[in-house]
């Protein structure tokens, strides 16, 4: 997702909320996970992005159900999710949203395991936002050469997941990259029009294929994603993964955002869908998309948006509304190839006495209490 440098993200570091402790998961729960097998390559991934719940926590904030206080996962496994997502920066500054260093992802995705939760890893491979506009290199690699940026992606990436591993929080799907439909760790993999730069692009997503591999230490496979952000576009999609497969890189899943302010209508969803499952046979997660409760603002945009999409109003019912036809849409996808959708910033509340960015279109309200949209991910 295209970030914008001033989001009122700012976290305020004081004493972490205490939080209603979560029970333990029930195996035959809607959200719990299983493990590896057939049983893993039938489940249909449901949840969101919550990489900031734990700062959000550490600044206050409470999250409710039913006027009452409660875990915010726990909400979310009684909502029917069973996957989430959290984004990893290499050395992040700490400031606004960019506090998921490898510290913070640990607690947090141990949390998220021990509640009964997939884990879905997203390397940004950068200290900072990555996103189509922005793939700019951790400061620690700068200088480095093709080959040597190539075996920094490897460790880096084997060394992180390792340790989340020992940390109680192994991921199940790896992210390498995000939203790399333009390439990732620019210059060295941003490919353009040229074979060698899709040569040097590929050479840096096996190489973090490599350092997942060299991780896995005999445990379940660990399934990796390659990230589009062009949902609304089967063209733009069929370009890139084209590219991929004639440079023989081998991965499970495919991700895809879609936001239909930037990619068009869920018509255009459908069509990116069906034309992509039919000619990788791949499975396809939609890992980002979100819709406003109420008129918000966009990056580029002078007006509040009251109704992104037609027919569906920035309200609490027009955003279920638009997340029940998107869970249609991708569960109708031909081949049974939609195998999930993931809400981006779900978690997102006011906390220690400021608004934040993208609260606009979080599944709870600036006050914590959830919106009606959340029960979309219910069976």
């Amino acid at each position: 997702m295209t970030r914008i440098c001033g989001l009122a993200l700012l976290v305020v570091a004081v004493v972490t909320a205490v939080q209603p402790s979560l029970p333990a998961a029930d195996p035959h729960a809607t959200g719990a996970a299983v493990d590896g097998g057939a049983n893993a390559d039938a489940v249909f991934f449901k949840g969101g992005d919550i990489s900031l719940l734990r700062a959000i926590e550490q600044a206050g904030g409470v999250w409710r159900q039913d006027g009452q206080r409660k875990d915010p996962l726990a909400i979310f496994r009684d909502a029917g999710c069973n996957t989430m997502r959290l984004r990893l920066f290499h050395t992040p500054n700490g400031r606004g949203g960019v506090v998921n260093d490898l510290a913070y992802t640990k607690a947090l995705g141990r949390r998220i395991k021990q509640a009964g939760f997939r884990l879905l890893l997203d390397f940004h491979y950068s200290d900072t936002w990555a996103d189509p506009g922005h793939q700019t290199p951790p400061a620690a690699w700068k200088d480095l050469d093709p080959d040597a940026l190539c075996r920094a992606v490897r460790e880096y990436t084997r060394d992180a997941v390792r340790a989340l591993s020992q940390a109680g929080a192994r991921p199940d799907i790896v992210q390498l990259g995000n939203e790399i439909g333009h390439g990732m760790l620019w210059p060295t993999g941003r490919p353009g029009d040229s074979d060698e730069g899709w040569r040097r692009l590929a050479d840096l997503v096996k190489a973090g294929i490599r350092g997942v591999r060299e991780a896995e230490a005999g445990g379940p496979p660990i399934r990796i994603m390659v990230h589009h952000e062009a949902g609304g576009n089967p063209e733009k999609v069929r370009w890139f993964f084209d590219r991929l497969a004639e440079l023989d890189v081998a991965f499970d899943l495919i991700g895809l955002s879609y936001y239909p302010w930037w990619h068009g209508t869920l018509q255009d969803l459908r069509e990116t869908l069906g034309a992509t499952a039919r000619r990788y046979g791949k499975d396809i997660v939609l890992v980002e998309t979100a819709y406003f409760y109420k008129p918000g603002r966009e990056r580029g945009r002078t007006a509040p948006l009251r109704e992104p999409l037609p027919g569906y109003p920035a309200s609490p019912a027009g955003q279920k509304a638009f997340l029940e036809e998107v869970l249609a849409i991708v569960r109708r996808t031909p081949g049974g190839h939609g195998r999930g959708v993931l809400w981006w910033a779900p978690e997102v509340i006011a906390a220690g006495g400021r608004a934040r960015g993208y609260q606009d279109r979080a599944l709870f309200d600036a006050d914590g209490n959830v919106l009606p949209a959340l029960s979309a991910f219910k069976e």
